[in-house]
């Protein structure tokens, strides 16, 4: 089943071929936005949320150099960005407490309570952890999500704001590729639309084998995967 023959998927007038896995994808800069996906502190800096938690960010500082560059290239088409942070109030209230199941599964919210000097710190607004990398600036009319869970649908405007502008392709990089962007890619193939990975602009939250099930995941069942010099080469054609 993985070793299927490529599909022509259906075209408009003024799309572009874009190199993807299973098949090429036609991209229609207009009705495509670019999902910028958690690139915090937390996850992507020394002392940040990830680092304290023992997770291994030895991709990170590619990764950042690949997502500027899907970024620069989304500009040059005229793609819409969206950027996403993850985390909550400084009280946590929209962490959820005991009653919720992110209470229990935040690695976050554990290390926190197991390391109390460290309360208030992790994922909070307003904190050098939550904010988003030096690299990564915005501009002018893109949107910014801020979501309380992985998944970018769940308690935001973000399908609002998509649907507003008639956007029916998702691109997809950040980090992890196997937590918050893969849970909001799923999300966006069940709200009908079509997402595409851009693979080595991603990092995983865990051992490298997990990214690389996400990105069989998203060919196999959800969408398409391309990498960073597809997307660069399109926009510069």
């Amino acid at each position: 089943m993985t070793d299927r023959t490529p599909q022509e998927l259906p075209r408009v007038p003024g799309d572009r071929l874009l190199p993807a896995e299973p098949e090429a994808f036609p991209i229609l800069p207009s009705r495509t936005a670019l999902i910028v996906v958690d690139m915090q502190n937390a996850y992507a800096s020394e002392e940040g949320y990830l680092d304290k938690a023992g997770f291994d960010l030895s991709g990170a500082q590619s990764v950042i150099g690949k997502v500027t560059q899907v970024v620069a290239a989304a500009r040059m088409l005229g793609i819409q960005v969206v950027w996403f942070q993850n985390g909550w109030d400084p009280e946590g209230i929209e962490a959820g407490g005991p009653g919720s199941p992110n209470y229990w599964k935040s690695n976050a919210l554990r290390l926190m309570r197991e390391q109390p000097e460290l309360a208030g710190t992790l994922l909070a607004k307003g904190t050098w952890d939550y904010a988003l990398v030096p690299q990564m600036q915005r501009a002018p009319g893109d949107i910014l999500i801020q979501k309380p869970r992985y998944g970018g649908f769940n308690g935001t405007q973000l399908e609002m704001m998509l649907r507003a502008r008639d956007i029916r392709d998702i691109l997809f990089c950040g980090v992890a590729t196997n937590v918050c962007v893969e849970s909001t890619l799923r999300e966006a193939f069940h709200h009908e639309f079509w997402p595409v990975l851009v693979e080595d602009a991603c990092w995983q939250g865990g051992p490298r084998f997990v990214h690389d099930a996400t990105v069989f995941n998203v060919k196999t069942f959800f969408g398409w995967v391309t990498d960073t010099a597809a997307l660069t080469e399109l926009a510069r054609a």
